[in-house]
């Protein structure tokens, strides 16, 4: 147990005692507990394995590689279909925990073999996202904005093309490739 991570039990959150149980069966697969992105991360040597996070509905274990394991329980969740590589495993009752804790410990173990063979996710390549019409328009019509965005890291695109392709009327997608037009001749990312 690291206590910098302890205040995350604490808080007496709704799923207090879920997560308690989560951090008890990762904490007996000897990986070691670490505060990243402001939630319990579990590591093996230092890389990401699972990762406990609680939202409205359910608290959840949540594999960095999930999409390399088995899944021979067909538990595992894809939160969006944007998501590459994590998967999720949802819970809703201490109960459901306990009686799955073989199962959690069998999917903890293989995540950490997938890390020991140092296995990766094939990551879609940028041009395989959907490219809005209207931003493909923009970027005919102006090419200092198709120089700036192929300058931009393929995660930044990435992020653009998501954020552009997520309305459905056009009117939408326009506003928003307008409102970041200027952010992108910058060079910056969605988020900068």
């Amino acid at each position: 147990m690291n206590p910098k991570v302890d205040f995350y039990f604490n808080k007496g959150n709704k799923w207090q005692a879920e997560i308690e149980q989560l951090r008890t069966i990762v904490l007996d697969c000897m990986l070691s507990e670490e505060l990243k992105w402001g939630v319990p991360c579990y590591t093996f040597q230092k890389s990401n394995i699972v990762l406990i996070h609680v939202f409205k509905e359910y608290c959840a274990f949540l594999f960095f590689k999930g999409a390399l394991l088995h899944d021979a329980e067909g538990i595992l969740v894809q939160q969006t279909e944007n998501v590459q590589s994590a998967r999720q495993i949802r819970f809703t009752g201490v109960q459901q925990i306990v009686a799955m804790e073989a199962i959690l410990k069998a999917y903890i173990y293989e995540a950490i073999e997938v890390e020991k063979a140092g296995l990766k996710v094939e990551l879609k390549k940028t041009t395989e996202f959907a490219m809005p019409e209207e931003f493909q328009h923009k970027l005919t019509e102006t090419p200092a904005l198709k120089t700036a965005f192929e300058a931009l890291t393929p995660g930044r695109q990435r992020a653009y093309l998501l954020h552009f392709s997520a309305p459905k009327q056009a009117k939408t997608r326009e506003a928003r490739i307008e409102k970041c037009k200027a952010q992108i001749l910058d060079g910056k990312g969605l988020d900068d």
